[in-house]
Order: structure tokens, then sequence, then C-alpha cells
């Protein structure tokens, strides 16, 4: 590993985010999609200046609005912390060159995350500076994407596949690469449904880590869409985690997908868990209705003769569309 231009800074902050975790009910923020849908926005805003000629509809990608309208996504980060939020994602749950394909718009992966970062960044500063003793924390988001590795496209050729380990590996790492750059505090792949992919990015990560000569948190939080209680790979809860162990994360859970997911065969490891417990309603084909909506997130931390130490950590409107959408 390479010596770090910012060591103090992640040392400091990874320390400080496990002993949050250890003492005190942290909050993550909810969704940023919904967010983005209440502002009913138009395909000029999502264009701006920058990509006011650009040949590819633009409106749904939620992750362009980090360039176009920064004071928009501020002010959705803000809204979650005046809220409580402890840990808010960056909006970059699309910012990779493979989900970026979609608008034609691959090369400009550094700019979505570097200011996804940013944003969040400022955001989170901004409201530890007024409550010092309640630090907020950043976490830089890998989403999916619309790709998978160990799945055919084609129900004809199972051996078929549409992107390879090294390209989503490579992805993965430049959006990593830009992510620390804007300064996250923990490094978050979520809504995984392919475990390939899930270690694709664990190891873009890692190698971008070593780049930069920073060490990072992880936090994996994989989907289980139905009652098999498997990721759409095939994988049990508990064939997820022994996949990905090897990488230490320090947070494993699940979102978006079903509120029993079997992440409690994990409660034998030293890591913290998080599972959903929805309350309220949702209706007209998924999207939410006016009741309160309502993510609770328990985390356990267990010690080596297994005394438990109940977290729990609640999310707000914490809804995901389909994955390589948010």
């Amino acid at each position: 590993m390479t010596a770090s231009r910012f060591p103090e800074y992640t040392t400091a902050s990874a320390a400080t985010l496990t002993k949050a975790l250890e003492q005190r009910i942290l909050i993550i923020d909810g969704a940023m999609g919904t967010m983005i849908q209440e502002r009913a926005l138009t395909e000029a805003d999502y264009r701006g200046e920058r990509f006011s000629e650009h040949a590819s509809d633009l409106k749904g990608n939620n992750d362009l609005l980090s360039l176009t309208c920064p004071e928009i996504i501020s002010d959705i980060h803000e809204t979650y912390l005046a809220a409580g939020a402890d840990l808010i994602e960056t909006n970059t749950f699309n910012a990779t060159a493979t989900a970026q394909a979609d608008y034609q718009l691959e090369t400009i992966i550094w700019d979505l995350n570097l200011a996804g970062a940013q944003l969040a960044r400022a955001a989170a500063d901004k409201f530890t500076q007024q409550t010092p003793e309640k630090p907020r924390f950043v976490a830089g988001v890998l989403g999916p994407t619309p790709r998978t590795a160990s799945i055919s496209p084609d129900v004809n050729d199972p051996g078929a596949r549409n992107i390879t380990f090294d390209e989503l590996k490579d992805d993965y790492r430049l959006a990593t690469e830009a992510l620390i750059e804007g300064g996250v505090d923990l490094i978050m792949i979520e809504t995984v449904f392919d475990t390939l992919n899930a270690k694709a990015a664990i190891f873009g990560s890692r190698e971008a880590m070593d780049k930069l000569g920073v060490e990072l948190p992880l936090m994996v939080s994989a989907t289980f869409p139905d009652t098999s209680g498997r990721l759409l790979s095939g994988q049990t809860g508990e064939a997820f985690w022994h996949a990905i162990a090897h990488a230490r994360p320090l947070i494993v859970g699940s979102n978006c997908g079903r509120p029993e997911a079997p992440t409690s065969s994990l409660s034998h490891t030293s890591i913290f868990l998080t599972g959903n417990l929805s309350t309220g309603s949702s209706r007209n084909q998924g999207c939410a209705d006016r009741c309160p909506k309502m993510h609770v997130h328990a985390s356990c931390r267990r010690g080596d003769k297994g005394e438990g130490r109940r977290r729990v950590c609640v999310n707000i409107n914490k809804r995901r569309s389909r994955p390589g959408r948010s």
C-alpha cells in the first residue's frame, strides 16, 4: 500500500464510526430516488447546461443531478440530516460506466462519483460542525449495475455473459477512487443481487484503496427478493457471507428485499448486522403512498463469548427501484 495523502482523516473517521456503532443508535438516510421523484424534474433539469446537446434522453438519470442540479442533492442530504440521520449515502447508485452506458455517459464516471461524494461530505460536515458530539458519516455507494457476471441474459444459452469480472472490477475501482477523493468515510456495496458482482466491487474497491494508500471500512448489503431466502444468483445469506468474509466488512446486511432476509445465520460473527423491518404500507404498484414509511435496521455485534449488544439503525423511505435504477 502506498503512502496516503490523507491518512489521519480516514483513520480517525473509521475509528470514530466504529466507536459510534458500539455506543449508540445510528440512523441511516433513506432513498434518494423517491425524494428526487417528489421534485417532478424535467428533461431540461437533468441536462443542465453541460449536457444540453447530449444525444440520449437523460431524464431519470438521478446520479447526473449531482452535476446538473447539485443544490437539489444537497437539499435532500440536509433534509435527512435534519431528520436525525447519522450516515448519509452518496448519490452514486448508478455512477459506473456499466450503468451509465444506458445514457451514453460512460466517460463521466469520475465526475459523478467525485461530485456525489463532495456534496454528501459538505452536508455531513455542516451538521457535524453544529453538533460536534454527534459526528455524521458519508457512505460512498457502489450500486449493483444492471448486468450480472454469473447469470446468463439469454435463456437459450446458459453460458452467455454480457459482462466480465474484470470489467466490473475496473469499473468499481475507478468509482471508488473518486469517492475516496471526495471524502467518504466508508464504501457501501449495496443492493447486491449477484455475489460475483459484489466480489468484483470488493476487489475493485480494495485496489483503489491500495492505490491511494487508504483503508476504509466496507459495508455490504444484499437483496433477497423472495421467500426462497436466496440472492438472484442463488446464494443463501450464510453462503453469501462466506463468499465475502475475506474482505472483513464492518457491516453486512440486506436492503431492498424481503424484511425477513436471512442474516440471522450470521449472528455468530463479529461484524455488525443489519436487516429490514418495514412499517407503513405501499400501494399503487409499489409507489409510496402518503402514510409515513420507516425501515428499521437492527444491528448486533457479537463478542468472543457471544454476548450481543443490540444496535438499531432507522431508514426513512428506504426504497429502490430495480437494479440499475435508483
